[in-house]
């Protein structure tokens, strides 16, 4: 795909999957972009996640021990950890607003690979848990009450820590989630010991002073609709003695380390921003 096409391509698909962008409107404007339906329909193709794209951690892998979990408030979560029975250090991963899919719980795979305790809930639970199809799940995720389900997290860090290694309990989000991700550091306080944000939006930048715990936040650089709340919002914690790390990966797009979209992903930046993730985690959850 030419690459000013493909800019104006995935700008257009975030409108439609961000902003709420009508869907009609959406295909005729991607149509003449592309030049026919045809074109078009491989378009979006690229650039929207594969849900059957092979997993980095296979769903059997023998180092892992890996199921569908109860948590408080009525939400059912995917867990995977490694076959041990100590405690481990726990991460809360947080899903994009396509709801918890096949590739967050590679994720939360991956996070078990390294030695955590990786817990994954659907904050579709309550509505009947994350629909087949993508489109149904962003118009579900639209829906929710975002305040009471950061509430309901905060609730879960407390039910988590009591078996977490240390009591500790870290938090990961993508794209929705790593703006949950943000939003719970501010609600949660100190029961929330390390927030890691990928190119999630940010909330207010008087909010920062709340913030209790260290955070990680990785931005793309070619996405300006993220950066434009997040910026401000790494300057403000900055500003106010918190504990943050902040990474812009040039050049790469807004869900640059969702490996299941071909258009969007990096493998360069995502690796590196994935060995900063598991390092940030090791040093502050042990």
């Amino acid at each position: 795909m030419d690459t000013q096409l493909r800019k104006q391509a995935i700008a257009l698909y975030d409108r439609f999957t961000h902003e709420g962008l009508d869907r009609r409107v959406f295909m005729a404007r991607m149509v003449a972009l592309a030049g026919s339906v045809a074109a078009a329909e491989a378009m979006i193709g690229a650039i929207a996640a594969t849900p059957a794209a092979a997993a980095i951690v296979p769903a059997d892998d023998k180092r892992l021990v890996a199921r569908t979990q109860d948590l408080v408030g009525g939400y059912k979560a995917y867990v995977a950890e490694p076959r041990s029975r100590s405690l481990k250090p726990t991460v809360l991963v947080i899903h994009e607003n396509r709801g918890l899919n096949d590739h967050i719980r590679d994720i939360a795979r991956r996070l078990a690979v390294a030695g955590f305790r990786a817990v994954a809930p659907d904050f579709l639970s309550l509505s009947g848990g994350t629909p087949a199809n993508e489109d149904a799940a962003r118009e579900a995720i639209g829906k929710l009450d975002l305040a009471k389900s950061v509430n309901d997290a905060v609730a879960m860090l407390d039910e988590l820590a009591r078996s977490s290694r240390g009591g500790k309990v870290g938090s990961v989000g993508f794209c929705w989630g790593g703006g949950f991700v943000n939003r719970l550091a501010v609600a949660a306080g100190d029961k929330l010991a390390a927030g890691v944000s990928f190119y999630g939006s940010a909330p207010d930048a008087s909010e920062a002073s709340k913030v209790q715990a260290p955070l990680l936040i990785h931005d793309a650089g070619l996405d300006d609709r993220v950066n434009r709340t997040s910026f401000p919002w790494v300057d403000a914690l900055r500003a106010v003695g918190k504990p943050v790390k902040f990474y812009l990966y040039e050049g790469v797009n807004h869900a640059f380390n969702n490996d299941t979209s071909a258009e969007r992903y990096d493998k360069a930046a995502a690796d590196l921003a994935w060995k900063r993730t598991i390092a940030f985690f090791k040093q502050h959850l042990g």
